[in-house]
């Protein structure tokens, strides 16, 4: 279970970068979003999202700013900056890369590879 948690935890900047490219969310959304598309498989808890979020704020990756929404709620939208689409892009292009190399590993220790004689 450490492993998947870390792996998670690994992801989270590009997965967060990558709903925000399609346009500004408040962390409660962003929670339910990921857990949706996933089918539960991120389930962002608040302890890994805001502290993230905060974080990816700090290094402009993100901006943010409060909304009213409906009589008196107000809420903390976040979106990306252009320095998150190009570090999204980047990451994008990083995972893809990791993922095909790593299944290339497992895919060959699995698969019996013929003897030549």
């Amino acid at each position: 279970m450490e492993l998947q948690q870390q792996m998670r935890k690994g992801s989270t900047p590009v997965l967060i970068l990558s709903l925000l490219a399609e346009g500004p969310m408040y962390g409660y959304q962003m929670a339910r979003e990921l857990e949706r598309r996933s089918e539960g498989y991120f389930e962002m808890k608040e302890g890994l999202l805001y502290p993230a979020l905060h974080q990816m704020e700090r290094d402009g990756l993100l901006a943010s700013e409060w909304r009213t929404v409906g009589a008196e709620r107000r809420r903390k939208y976040y979106y990306i900056t252009e320095q998150g689409h190009r570090l999204l892009a980047d990451s994008v292009a990083e995972w893809q890369t990791f993922i095909e190399q790593l299944l290339r590993i497992v895919r060959g220790r699995q698969e019996p590879q013929p003897v030549s004689g």
